[in-house]
């Protein structure tokens, strides 16, 4: 026995942390934040502006120009209980008295008919420009009675 020595090596102990497991914890709550950030964000505060533009129950009904859908124009009066086609040639001739009778109070507000282009819209409003109509409004569809 005395020829089978074993010699036994000590391991030398190491005073090293072992960061495999934070590492693999860190990437975890990462995917965890980068999945929940988008979801806390779903809805942001707006403060709307106000008005204090007066209601037009006071006011005279407006003039009202409906852009038709294949690209006509169409004209309702404030007596008018349908609003008749025109053509841009005849709109001057047709809104010039009543400018002259409401002075600085007239005013026209443009409204579009069904699925009519925005084109027809723009093109109704340079009608309205070449008119001399300076107060131009545009119409909703919720408060149109223009169909």
């Amino acid at each position: 026995m005395a020829g089978s020595i074993i010699h036994r090596k000590r391991r030398k102990l190491k005073s090293e942390i072992n960061v495999v497991p934070y590492i693999d914890v860190m990437l975890v709550l990462l995917i965890i934040f980068m999945v929940t950030a988008p979801l806390l964000t779903l809805s942001v505060d707006v403060k709307l502006p106000s008005s204090q533009a007066r209601a037009t129950q006071d006011r005279q009904d407006p003039v009202i120009v409906i852009a038709y859908p294949d690209g006509g124009l169409g004209l309702k009066l404030p007596g008018d209980e349908r609003p008749r086609r025109v053509v841009a040639e005849q709109m001057e001739g047709l809104l010039a008295p009543i400018r002259s009778q409401q002075g600085a109070d007239f005013r026209v507000m443009v409204a579009a008919q069904g699925d009519a282009p925005y084109q027809n819209v723009l093109d109704a409003m340079d009608v309205l420009r070449a008119a001399n109509v300076t107060n131009v409004s545009l119409l909703t569809d919720s408060g149109s009675n223009a169909r």
